[in-house]
């Protein structure tokens, strides 16, 4: 909300205390706030995936593309078109209609119906968007440098004239782990929509923090409570909810597919699409290494313009899903069992959760003879799992490469010319916009 000066923003509050008829007072119009999917569902991030390993274009792609998708395609040090980005400006959105929601219930009784679920909503939404934010305007979480790393702005106040200060990432992630924990005790267990976060929803969302922090313990406790409360996953031999025969192969927005925990979306770039579009081609090693009798494989890509491009996306909608569904709940828990020697654990996550994506009758149980193999094959699964999902590859190559039997260097050639993005380079952070610099005064990230 920043992205507004302080007069214009005096200029709007005001004018909604003049409009009585559109300034929330009860539950039901805060519940409508929430309820606002453009704001609240549809604008998540995917910028980092740009940057990943799991696509390419080819050199005609690359210069059809726009600036900005090419800018973070290739690294630049400038990524943002005109001095603004919306994966900023939209999170901070989100943030600050969660507050509104958080003030206005506060004297409020809190014994009425709802109540707490909605305040459960709010708290939800704030710490979904300081995760997403944190993963691409931030060092990746280290506990050895948390606190003196720089965190992202944490507005905790509907007053957009309050201008917060950056703080440290110990200060980001304390402050989502804070509001995710206290809305999985306020969230009704079974949501009215798949649009709306639930108890799972929390809980998956707090795996995931503590999986980027590498908190295993903490990160399998919750991929545990999820996975016990009543998940499903879909089989992809389901001709009705997987079909080749449908464009986007899933169910559009999520409805009916049984894996959805919370969904999310965001607007796709260029090279990121599973609409026809699209300028992104699937890297070959990735695509190469499913099996043939993998659904996957013909699920998520087809054949076109002599390359694989990326069609299957649980969004199905021309956007990218961004929320958090039960396969990735199965592959964190999978990982943190690995991670501290549970291989059978592991092992057996993994092979539930590739039986309903072979062909019937294909797939025979993976093995592993001890954890670190385990290890291995679980995040190769994860990466062939949730290719385009959010930014999960992006945000599995920030975590994984201070190990060194994970790293991995990213290599474009672009007309000729090699750029690389070694492990934990600077441009794993990608900048703040230059308009909430010039506003704010925060510092900017290096590059």
């Amino acid at each position: 909300m920043l992205i507004y000066s302080c007069k214009k923003q005096d200029a709007w509050l005001n004018a909604k205390q003049l409009q009585g008829d559109v300034v929330p007072r009860t539950l039901a119009d805060y519940q409508a706030v929430l309820d606002w999917n453009p704001a609240m569902n549809d604008r998540e991030s995917i910028s980092g995936l740009l940057g990943t390993d799991n696509l390419y274009m080819k050199d005609a792609d690359y210069a059809a593309t726009d600036q900005q998708t090419a800018s973070l395609y290739s690294w630049q040090n400038t990524i943002w078109a005109n001095g603004t980005s919306s994966d900023w400006s939209d999170l901070y959105a989100s943030m600050e209609y969660a507050n509104v929601v958080l003030d206005g219930i506060a004297g409020m009784n809190a014994q009425q119906a709802g109540y707490s679920n909605l305040k459960g909503e709010a708290l939800f939404y704030r710490g979904f968007a300081l995760y997403n934010l944190a993963q691409v305007f931030c060092k990746p979480y280290s506990a050895a440098s948390a606190n003196t790393d720089m965190g992202v702005p944490v507005r905790l106040s509907s007053d957009a004239n309050i201008l917060y200060p950056r703080g440290t990432l110990q200060q980001t992630y304390l402050q989502m782990i804070s509001d995710v924990t206290a809305s999985a005790n306020l969230l009704d267990k079974q949501p009215l929509t798949i649009y709306r976060p639930s108890t799972n929803a929390a809980n998956a969302l707090l795996a995931k923090i503590y999986l980027v922090m590498g908190d295993y313990s903490n990160a399998g406790t919750y991929a545990n409570k999820v996975l016990l409360n009543g998940t499903s996953l879909l089989d992809f031999n389901n001709t009705t909810l997987a079909s080749l025969n449908n464009y986007y192969r899933f169910p559009p927005n999520g409805i009916n597919n049984p894996e959805i925990i919370f969904y999310a979306s965001c607007s796709d770039y260029a090279a990121i699409s599973a609409s026809p579009r699209t300028r992104g081609s699937v890297d070959t090693n990735l695509y190469n290494s499913y099996n043939d009798n993998d659904l996957r494989k013909s699920l998520f890509y087809v054949s076109l313009n002599g390359t694989e491009r990326f069609r299957g996306d649980y969004a199905a909608s021309g956007g990218v899903f961004c929320g958090i569904a039960t396969n990735e709940v199965y592959l964190i828990r999978a990982e943190c069992n690995a991670r501290q020697g549970n291989t059978s654990p592991a092992m057996a996550d993994l092979n539930k959760l590739l039986k309903n994506r072979y062909a019937t009758g294909t797939f025979t149980n993976l093995t592993a003879a001890d954890a670190t193999t385990a290890l291995q094959l679980v995040l190769q699964e994860r990466r062939k799992e949730l290719p385009f999902t959010a930014n999960i590859r992006w945000e599995d190559l920030r975590r994984l490469n201070t190990d060194p039997t994970f790293r991995v260097t990213v290599t474009r050639i672009i007309n000729g010319t090699v750029y690389t993005l070694p492990p934990n380079d600077p441009k794993y952070v990608l900048p703040i916009p230059d308009n909430e610099i010039q506003l704010s005064g925060i510092q900017q990230n290096p590059r």
